[in-house]
């Protein structure tokens, strides 16, 4: 099984993105969203992006965000994909992707396999469907550390590409690799010290394990 691509969410620092750079991972990820920990500003954004320049991915990710928010974090970060972590409907994600011509993910809170067939409706529209835990109400859509069910994905047999998140850390993502067989890992939590302080070290082991054969 080929090794599976990389992203690193929630990038607010430089020490962080040159980690990332450096364990070649293959996204990073700006979080649009101010209640998050790990918001960055456009201006921030923009300073992320210019060092990043080509050596590596970078996707904003947005919370129930409107065409204006988002056309302002792709002009100042000159982002490679839109992550859409709301309650976006197929629509809606349709809708983004022609409005700004870039790739769209669309993240899908997992609790039940239920909630794994909801990808179904998202094949047309979606780029990539990112299957992470689901938070519990009034908390933040993400980033909380939380891991679901990963047997719940054995039987999704969808055509569209995806990915998985939810609780990912070092000790863990091997395990979750051989579980699941996801093409793509998704971290963000899982790599920091505290909310929202990426550690460098950790990053470092997040993309080494991730790639053990």
């Amino acid at each position: 099984m080929a090794a599976p691509e990389i992203k690193i969410c929630g990038i607010s620092t430089a020490a962080a993105l040159d980690a990332a750079i450096a364990a070649h991972a293959d996204h990073v990820g700006f979080v649009f969203f101010p209640p998050s920990p790990r918001h960055v500003t456009s201006t921030l954004a923009a300073q992320l992006a210019e060092r990043a320049d080509v050596h590596i991915g970078k996707v904003g990710l947005f919370v129930d965000a409107d065409d204006r928010a988002i056309a302002e974090a792709v002009t100042a970060a000159g982002l490679d994909a839109l992550q859409l972590h709301g309650a976006e409907t197929p629509g809606r994600v349709a809708q983004v992707k022609a409005q700004f011509g870039l790739p769209v993910w669309k993240a899908l809170p997992v609790a039940s396999a239920a909630d794994v067939l909801r990808a179904d409706a998202y094949a047309q529209a979606a780029d990539l469907v990112l299957f992470d835990a689901k938070t519990p109400k009034g908390t933040l859509p993400g980033g909380m550390g939380l891991v679901f069910d990963w047997t719940l994905l054995a039987n999704f047999r969808g055509d569209t590409r995806w990915g998985l998140a939810g609780g990912l850390n070092p000790a863990n993502v091997a395990e979750a690799i051989r579980a699941t067989g996801a093409p793509l890992v998704d971290t963000s939590s899982g790599v920091e010290s505290a909310p929202g302080v990426k550690d460098v070290d950790k990053i470092l082991a997040f993309c080494k394990a991730a790639r053990q054969p």
